[in-house]
């Protein structure tokens, strides 16, 4: 049976506005699990997460006083990095991972190193960048599902979560396009509705 996992990240809240949009949480209502890749700001919002299914969330620098933010108390809930085993996958979840080679200092390799030491991993969630990503690097899935709520670092609007889906040994994610009617598929061709605007 194939366990579904709802991915967010960087959702910015209060500061990106007061509330997540509804669409997200009801996007979320069937999944197993959800991860939230950092960012979050007050850590209040893990609660609603929490009401809907289990909740893995990485420390981000949202978190940590950055930009005179509040500094987030320690919470079960949130970890600098996750390691957990879905069905036959070993899956990890951070906020910075590098996943286009940027000179020596700056590869998958070192992210994975620095939060994952000793691990083979089979998929990782990260988040911080706000853009949305599907990529196999040295056969890692790597998956951002970009933020909710400031898609490419753009002004609050529509932005994108995702989904991971594990059945056994194999892996597949996606990401959507929140609307005002609920979410479609991300048209990774089409021009983004932020730039749009």
């Amino acid at each position: 049976m194939t366990t579904r996992i709802g991915l967010v990240s960087d959702t910015h809240i209060p500061e990106s506005q007061k509330q997540l949009w509804p669409q997200v949480y009801k996007a979320f209502e069937d999944v197993d699990c959800i991860f939230h890749g950092g960012d979050v700001h007050d850590l209040a919002l893990l609660d609603s997460f929490e009401e809907i299914a289990p909740i893995y969330c990485a420390r981000g620098n949202g978190e940590d006083g950055t930009g005179g933010r509040p500094v987030q108390p320690e919470d079960p809930r949130v970890r600098y990095s996750w390691v957990l085993d879905v069905e036959d996958l070993r899956v990890g979840l951070t906020h910075y991972i590098s996943v286009d080679e940027g000179g020596p200092n700056f590869t998958l390799k070192k992210s994975i190193d620095m939060y994952f030491p000793d691990e083979t991993l089979d998929v990782i969630v990260f988040g911080d960048t706000h853009v949305e990503l599907i990529k196999t690097v040295n056969g890692i899935l790597c998956v951002n599902p970009g933020s909710p709520t400031y898609p490419h670092n753009y002004d609050t609007t529509y932005g994108t979560l995702g989904f991971l889906d594990i059945d056994g040994d194999s892996a597949s994610a996606s990401v959507w396009q929140i609307t005002d009617s609920g979410i479609e598929p991300f048209d990774w061709d089409a021009t983004p509705p932020w730039q749009k605007r």
